[in-house]
């Protein structure tokens, strides 16, 4: 009778770990033997345990990164970049990182521009923007807008 009651409570355990629920803009990587599995999209969903390790919670909305960095010529820039994740297949790997590439990006384009003080921010942000897409778009990643103020 005690075998049986803790074979029950045992299954009942690992059904209980089996279920995952993803929010709504939201979705979950799922990773089996340290290798990217699938994508869990929201809604209720079932993994097998011990097998199955939930990887990033990658949101879909917008993100927000805003940054403050000295120019080569004395002036800061600061800026706030926004940006959303639109494959999530190919973010997966580098969901981690995204903030220090987005950044990297940002500045390394407008070192790449020759008088980024003088320019209309309005046309250097779109500019940057551009220049950032290259660069993020087989990564599944997206900039949507550069706001910069230069001090």
């Amino acid at each position: 009778m005690i075998a049986l009651l803790s074979i029950i409570l045992l299954v009942m355990g690992l059904s209980a770990t089996a279920i995952r629920h993803v929010p709504a803009g939201q979705v979950v990587s799922v990773y089996r033997h340290g290798k990217p599995r699938r994508l869990l999209q929201e809604g209720t969903h079932m993994v097998v345990p011990g097998l199955d390790r939930m990887g990033h919670r990658i949101s879909l909305g917008g993100q927000v990164l805003e940054f403050r960095e000295p120019l080569p010529d004395a002036h800061d820039v600061r800026g706030t970049v926004y940006w959303q994740v639109l494959e999530p297949e190919r973010a997966d790997a580098v969901i981690d990182q995204a903030d220090q590439l987005i950044r990297g990006g940002a500045l390394a384009a407008l070192r790449e521009e020759p008088a980024a003080i003088e320019a209309d921010r309005r046309d250097l942000g779109a500019r940057l923007k551009l220049a950032m897409n290259k660069a993020l778009r087989d990564r599944g990643v997206m900039v949507t807008r550069v706001d910069l103020d230069f001090a």
